[in-house]
């Protein structure tokens, strides 16, 4: 038991988010093991209950584990954000050793995110922040409480939305496999007037293990970073965390589907 309590400090999830001031809760491993899920939830479930990575092989950027982690499911409900507002993803815990970029994506889920098939999800890319002015994204993320607060972009148009974020881990990444990616979903609504819905890539398509920025010698002196992945929207952002908004009290998430019963089952 102390093993597996030392892993599972060793690395992070997302627990909850504000979404333009109001907290919503994330999916916890607690759930997994209790066999239910509680109404509300707008985290993705997955199998990461050792706050563990996808990664460590050939198959990590083609398998369908890249979207939202290990054997992720969808959630019931749903936050509701205005475009040009913020999402603060709010990490349990995050290691100083674990150094490297922060991306988030977003996904049009079409009407009820709730049933999408993760693979068939096509990604946007809204957000990264790598290194920048001797500063790891990664290590600005723990020095705001292991939060990072993304602005959805104003031009993003209404509509629902699996977001993807993301810390890609590098100190092992000089390796072959040796990047470690952690990424985590929710679902959000975004709300406003805004038209722009560029096309998004695959999560089988997101990486390879060759990109300059997956296999990467973050000790090699100079650092000269190429963040992975396809090109930031027009209208994203780059460089580092918005400031993140003094949430307020909880308010009742949005769900396409009914909500999720207390007894629903974990992830298998």
């Amino acid at each position: 038991l102390a093993a597996l309590a030392a892993t599972a400090n060793a690395h992070g999830a997302v627990t909850g988010i504000v979404a333009d001031g109001v907290y919503f809760p994330g999916y916890k491993a607690e759930y997994h093991y209790s066999g239910k899920i509680p109404d509300g939830v707008v985290g993705w479930s997955a199998e990461n209950l050792d706050n563990g990575y996808v990664g460590g092989d050939q198959t990590t950027y083609t398998s369908p584990d890249i979207n939202c982690h290990k054997n992720a499911k969808p959630a019931a409900a749903s936050a509701k954000v205005a475009a040009g507002g913020t999402v603060a993803w709010q990490w349990n815990t995050w290691p100083e050793s674990h150094i490297g970029p922060v991306i988030t994506y977003a996904a049009n889920c079409g009407d009820d995110c709730s049933a999408v098939n993760k693979e068939t999800l096509e990604w946007v890319k809204i957000e990264e922040a790598g290194y920048e002015n001797g500063k790891w994204a990664a290590v600005e993320l723990i020095a705001t409480n292991n939060t990072w607060t993304t602005t959805v972009p104003k031009d993003l148009a209404a509509g629902k939305y699996v977001f993807r974020h993301e810390i890609i881990a590098l100190h092992s990444a000089n390796n072959a496999n040796g990047a470690q990616n952690y990424p985590q979903c929710v679902n959000i609504e975004v709300t406003g007037s805004g038209t722009a819905s560029p096309k998004g890539t695959l999560g089988s398509a997101l990486y390879t293990a060759q990109d300059k920025g997956i296999l990467f010698n973050p000790y090699g002196g100079s650092i000269d970073y190429t963040i992975p992945g396809p090109a930031l929207m027009a209208g994203g952002s780059s460089g580092g965390s918005a400031p993140a908004p003094a949430p307020s009290a909880s308010a009742a998430p949005s769900s396409s589907a009914a909500p999720a019963p207390s007894s629903s089952a974990a992830p298998a």
